[in-house]
């Protein structure tokens, strides 16, 4: 009998003793490659796929691309284009460069997944953002009847974000990190290449992993769910949250605002923290540093997602990537002189000026600045213009983009037409923006000027997005006083008194007992909020769009209303096709963006 086997027989034998040969058998205690399964005898099958779009529900796998690693090297490649029963959709052949007439004499489905299947058989499998692509190999298999094998799945982007230091990787994309770990092939939204360039970064990851001491497929997995040191240690700051809805605040030994979050049960959702279930790095670097959890009860659901965002704008915690400088959005304003004119300012005023905003962002504001600009001549010259000192016109003129105000071409009256067009383009129809841009958008793509077409359709977005928005903030803030309520599902009514588009108390009414008296106590003791200068909402725009997410939701009732809350039926929310369209393409042409309708795989 082999030696070997006599061995490995011997070490199973634990505790017996052999008689007459006078030698006792002990136990001896296995080495770490016989504990698990080393990594560098594991065959990994590092598989990417390109598909029509981002579920696999509603969308179909274009091409397979896989190579097989064994201890560092290649032992075998696998690429198929596949043909869908669905057309590849434009910005998805943009992304990838398949297109239809490429995938007409690739296999299905049914012929290229039985075969990578077989490829893949016995090994681990690899991808980056594993959900996403197990999920359509999954679904694959679902729709042709086969079993699915229980791989074990290793993802990339996830043993990234513990491997990797935020000052090493500002995010965790195949691109990032390929250049990172100096992939000798880069990711190019074809399915073979980002394979091979996830095999650079595993190679990388793998290397750093073995020199905190793991060396096992078993001991990667247990590493990926293991809770740090500090988590573990901070696990009874949770105990003084109270199991109620609100607001709670990790602070660190200073005082100093960390991390700033909302939930229906704060000391659930806080304990979370402590345990492997979060794997975001930027949080367990935030727990490390934690030295307390502050929780503030709240009435409503809609009382903790204000104050949470309240919070967040007055201490600006470090670890919160959304809402901490609400004070830095840009507003567009017609000015108020002879000839107005857009200008982009931060601030709203009270001086009789029209403004639409506020802009999350200075490109944003310049590309619905722009789209007025090609739909309205309205001048683009900053310089403060008198009817009675005419001076040279520039060359928008000669283009027509420009009435030619400042030579005398046009009168103040004459004018005065271009500064309605944008007043009300802003206040109420912006028909003449949105029909004129519309006409040029599709001239530019008759003549196949697509991506000229394009950037006209984002800066009509860009503009019809903020004039939606800035109208039913308007609308809202307009109004001195509004309390609304909703039944509980327990019983009893959520009441709400809003003020100038800010909340200005919350509170609630016990089930069976007469909500009228508890509206009077709430609206007696509520906030005194100062009316704003228009459009803008006493509080701010995130306030503004909860609230009004709030009265939009099912079962909400009008208790009071202090004035009139109104917009015109011809307003932008006319042209909100316009906006979902350009969403529905962003997400289409970002199809690994969202995959939260997706399972992790294992």
């Amino acid at each position: 009998m082999p030696a070997l086997t006599v061995r490995f027989m011997e070490r199973r034998r634990v505790g017996q003793t052999r008689t007459g040969g006078g030698s006792a058998l002990y136990g001896v205690q296995g080495t770490i490659d016989e504990i698990g399964l080393p990594l560098a005898s594991t065959t990994f099958v590092v598989v990417d796929l390109e598909t029509t779009g981002g579920s696999p529900n509603t969308s179909e796998i274009t091409e397979i691309g896989a190579v097989k690693v064994r201890g560092g090297a290649v032992v075998g490649t696998f690429a198929t284009l596949v043909r869908p029963t669905v057309p590849v959709p434009p910005f998805i052949a943009v992304l990838t460069g398949i297109t239809d007439a490429m995938l007409v004499d690739a296999p299905p489905i049914s012929a290229a997944l039985p075969a990578f299947m077989e490829f893949a058989r016995g090994s681990v499998l690899v991808a980056h953002n594993a959900p996403f692509d197990i999920g359509f190999l999954r679904a694959g298999c679902e729709q042709l009847g086969m079993a699915w094998p229980r791989f074990q799945v290793l993802d990339t982007a996830r043993l990234a974000r513990r491997v990797l230091a935020r000052d090493e990787a500002h995010n965790c994309k195949l691109s990032t990190l390929a250049q990172l770990f100096r992939a000798t092939t880069m990711p190019t939204h074809r399915a073979l290449d980002d394979a091979k360039a996830t095999v650079d970064v595993l190679h990388g990851l793998l290397e750093r992993l073995g020199n905190v001491g793991v060396h096992t497929v078993e001991e990667l997995s247990l590493w990926q769910s293991t809770v740090t040191p500090a988590q573990r240690s901070k696990r009874h700051l949770a105990e003084q949250v109270p199991a109620a809805p609100g607001v709670y605040v990790f602070a660190d030994d200073g005082g100093r605002a960390l991390y700033v979050g909302k939930s229906k049960n704060m000391r659930t959702r806080v304990r979370t923290y402590f345990t492997a279930s979060e794997t975001r790095t930027r949080m367990t670097e935030m727990i490390a540093i934690a030295s307390s959890v502050t929780g503030i009860e709240c009435a409503t659901n809609l009382e903790a997602e204000v104050r949470e965002l309240r919070l967040i704008g007055e201490r600006k915690p470090r670890y919160n990537r959304r809402s901490r400088h609400p004070e830095r959005g840009s507003w567009l304003k017609l000015t108020v002189e002879a000839f107005p004119r857009l200008s982009l300012v931060r601030q709203v005023r009270d001086d009789g000026a029209v403004y639409l905003g506020p802009f999350g962002s200075k490109r944003n504001a310049e590309a619905a600045m722009t789209a007025v600009h090609e739909a309205i001549p309205i001048r683009q010259c900053t310089q403060r213009l008198s009817p009675h000192r005419p001076v040279s016109a520039c060359i928008l003129a000669d283009m027509g983009r420009c009435g030619a105000p400042c030579s005398g071409a046009e009168s103040t009256d004459q004018y005065a037409v271009h500064a309605e067009a944008v007043r009300t383009a802003f206040t109420g129809d912006p028909e003449t923006v949105v029909r004129r841009l519309r006409a040029r958008i599709d001239a530019l793509a008759d003549r196949q000027r697509y991506e000229d077409a394009a950037s006209h359709r984002d800066r009509l977005t860009a503009f019809v997005r903020a004039a939606m928005r800035c109208q039913r903030m308007g609308a809202l803030a307009a109004v001195p006083q509004l309390v609304a309520a909703r039944r509980l599902e327990a019983g009893g009514w959520e009441l709400h008194v809003i003020r100038h588009a800010r909340l200005a108390a919350a509170g609630t009414s016990p089930p069976g007992a007469d909500p009228r008296p508890y509206v009077d106590s709430l609206v007696a003791t509520a906030e005194t909020v100062a009316p704003p200068p228009p459009p803008q909402p006493a509080g701010t725009a995130e306030e503004a769009e909860c609230i009004l997410r709030w009265l939009d939701s099912s079962g909400v009732r009008l208790v009071e209303v202090d004035g009139c809350w109104s917009f015109p039926a011809r307003s932008a929310a006319t042209y909100a096709d316009v906006v979902a369209a350009a969403d529905a393409d962003a997400l289409g042409a970002r199809p690994f963006a969202d995959r939260r309708g997706l399972r992790p795989a294992g």
